[in-house]
């Protein structure tokens, strides 16, 4: 419990100290002043300061319980922080005017703990975390930013990390070194050892330069997290580059393709139904195939008199701990999408999604794979993601505009137009029209829908 106390004019707040945190707080009771003459206003401050005493005596347990990680670091700084003063090390302060390290020692001593003073005295070493175990603390790092993610979208998230960890640690002779070891040496290391690798193995060079960019945004979160002065960029610029290699880009699916290929009947019978419709969905929507086959039942909505998908971060309500959850890719991906064409048949057929492909990644390869071996794609070069940039296309053709087109496909208006966006972004009406001026004919044997749907 906690409560006030006046000693003189000042209002002070008194708390009695749990028993988990005795042993390392050293007393039964902590005073704080509330620096106010106010009773009323010490009350107002009273919720807060003891919040903050609390999540100080939390950190002052980290310190004591568990020294070497890096979260008895960050605790440190935490309370020097919350002293008014920035933590520095010990060997900092050797250096540092006599003053302020009077001022520090003045401040500690009003504290018995022995946790306080290690945090204003520098006397808390950085953590010594070793490059085995540099994606499992950035994934603790990250877990607020990845907090929508599904499990499927962590294992794609949590994969390239390790592999670059790993790839590093080959580089360096299979050593396990301190992160803070990590130098632009080691650094030049992995993308020597890399160019070995492509000359060996005929690789491209874009897994090179994942695990570079993999390895240089973990080593920034790291020493962001523990507030690193100076931090090192080991892997600036450090990249490789293919002169001779053209401009990468996703072939387009020719329409004609679609009406007389993948529109004639039969073409589809060996494989699933939800495979074909995940397919013709993006066919009319130009939606990615990770959001179809994604989709919540609740995002498919069929009663409202435009039928359209419902594309958010998340639904919080049911999906907050729920199997269906997953991140959208970016904040510009949140969109209402229009249904028309052979996209409103396949979605009547499947009111409740996918979840045969749900909340996993195999639909790419396996739809991939069929397409090639029944002769359903252009060329080798081409893959049904093509589909997308063909919708695009359709939409840019009859719009002329490449910020219209853009916000239909999920795109950042604000990256296409390279100028802040102002005004309403499109709405369901106006899509609707949009993706029905540009709609396929509807073939017979692909508009058959179920004699009976539920509705939303």
């Amino acid at each position: 419990m906690a409560g006030l106390i006046k000693r003189g004019t000042t209002w002070h707040l008194r708390m009695r100290v749990p028993k988990r945190y005795r042993a390392v707080a050293g007393r039964n009771e902590i005073h704080r002043s509330l620096e106010t003459d106010s009773e009323r206003r010490a009350r107002e401050l009273l919720p807060d300061v003891k919040a903050k005493l609390l999540a100080e005596l939390d950190q002052m347990t980290i310190i004591k319980e568990r020294p070497e990680e890096a979260d008895a670091y960050r605790a440190a700084q935490k309370i020097a922080q919350a002293r008014g003063f920035a933590y520095r090390p010990l060997s900092d302060l050797l250096e540092a005017p006599l003053e302020d390290v009077l001022e520090r020692v003045e401040a500690s001593s009003a504290d018995p703990a022995t946790e306080t003073a290690k945090a204003l005295l520098g006397a808390v070493e950085e953590p010594t975390l070793r490059l085995s175990g540099l994606v499992e603390e950035v994934e603790l790092i990250a877990a607020h930013d990845n907090r929508y993610k599904s499990e499927n979208q962590m294992r794609l998230w949590r994969n390239p990390r390790k592999r670059a960890a790993a790839n590093l640690q080959a580089a360096l002779g299979r050593k396990d070194v301190l992160v803070t070891e990590i130098d632009h040496a080691a650094a030049l290391k992995h993308k020597a050892w890399w160019q070995k690798k492509i000359a060996a193995e005929n690789l491209s060079m874009e897994s090179a330069n994942k695990d570079f960019a993999n390895m240089a945004g973990m080593l920034r979160r790291y020493y962001e997290s523990i507030a690193q002065p100076d931090p090192p960029y080991p892997y600036h610029r450090v990249s490789l580059k293919d002169r001779h290699k053209a401009e990468s880009r996703k072939l387009e699916i020719p329409v004609d393709w679609i009406t007389e290929k993948w529109f004639a009947p039969g073409a589809f019978d060996g494989t699933n139904d939800e495979a074909r419709d995940i397919l013709l969905i993006s066919i009319e929507t130009g939606c990615r195939q990770s959001e179809i086959c994604d989709l919540p039942p609740e995002a498919i909505v069929l009663d409202h008199p435009t039928p359209h998908l419902r594309l958010r971060l998340r639904l919080r309500l049911r999906f907050e701990e729920g199997e269906n959850r997953r991140e959208i890719k970016n904040t510009s991906s949140v969109r209402e999408v229009p249904l028309v064409g052979v996209a409103l048949a396949a979605a009547k057929r499947h009111p409740d999604g996918f979840p045969r492909y749900r909340g996993k990644s195999t639909y790419s390869a396996t739809m991939n794979q069929y397409m090639r071996n029944n002769g359903l794609l252009p060329s080798p070069d081409h893959t049904i993601g093509g589909v997308r940039h063909t919708w695009e296309s359709r939409i840019l053709a009859e719009t002329k505009r490449m910020d219209v087109s853009g916000e239909m496909m999920g795109h950042s208006v604000k990256q296409i137009r390279k100028r802040p966006v102002y005004g309403d972004a499109i709405v369901l009406s106006k899509r609707h029209a949009l993706a029905e001026a540009v709609m396929l004919k509807v073939p017979i044997h692909l508009g058959a829908t179920p004699t009976s749907n539920r509705s939303r």
